[in-house]
């Protein structure tokens, strides 16, 4: 089979509706590599990098509560900052870059997916102020 290991995925795809951080960016720890109160952090399998974790709320209103956060794992040699928060929001929100999910079947028995990514910034402008009509009909003539 072609397909091995983590499946590249984009933003969009996972967060239609975006996604707002709810937690802090902490590291996620190498329960194999720890002991005797020892903290070691985890490390990704494919690259090597150290691996930090963050608790992201889905912004998909159509989620039952118990399915809305997730948490989203960052492959980065630093602990990443998350982007600062918003005035008048109450949760900051937040794009990832470089994603890839890894499906897998939980404890409940049913399929769950860990998401990784590279990059976590603060969401690019995606709309443009709009053409007044005026100038619109002087660039078509």
């Amino acid at each position: 089979m072609a397909l091995q290991g983590p499946i590249p995925v984009t933003y969009p795809m996972v967060f239609p509706h975006g996604c707002y951080i709810v937690g802090e960016v902490e590291p996620v720890k190498d329960f194999d590599a720890s002991a005797n109160g020892r903290f070691v952090q985890a490390r990704d399998k494919q690259t090597g990098e150290l691996v930090w974790q963050v608790a992201v709320m889905d912004g998909d209103p159509t989620l039952k509560p118990a399915q809305k956060t997730v948490a989203v794992k960052i492959l980065a040699p630093v602990q990443p900052v998350p982007p600062q928060p918003m005035p008048g929001l109450p949760f900051t929100p937040v794009e990832f870059d470089g994603m890839s999910v890894t499906p897998y079947v939980n404890a409940a028995g049913r399929l769950a997916y860990s998401i990784k990514v590279r990059e976590m910034h603060a969401p690019r402008q995606l709309n443009q102020p709009a053409q007044s009509k005026a100038s619109a009909g002087k660039d078509a003539a």
